[in-house]
């Protein structure tokens, strides 16, 4: 599983990172963010490229993990 850190920075580049990542074809994605704009975003984007998204909290960040 291929992990993405976004941690710091905002839309649109985790999603420009995370899409970056989806090059390599996996099946499942892990990508940390910090800010609930990016989550949503991040969210929307790998729910339309056909993954199912999970998101922990913790200490103000979010763990999503992508699975198809």
């Amino acid at each position: 599983m291929t992990r993405v850190d976004a941690r710091g920075l905002s839309c649109p580049e985790p999603v420009v990172m995370l899409r970056n990542a989806m090059a390599s074809g996996e099946d499942a994605y892990e990508i940390v963010v910090d800010n609930t704009v990016s989550r949503e975003n991040v969210t929307r984007f790998a729910e339309h490229q056909g993954y199912a998204v999970s998101v922990a909290e913790a200490d103000g960040e979010y763990t999503l993990t992508l699975k198809r």
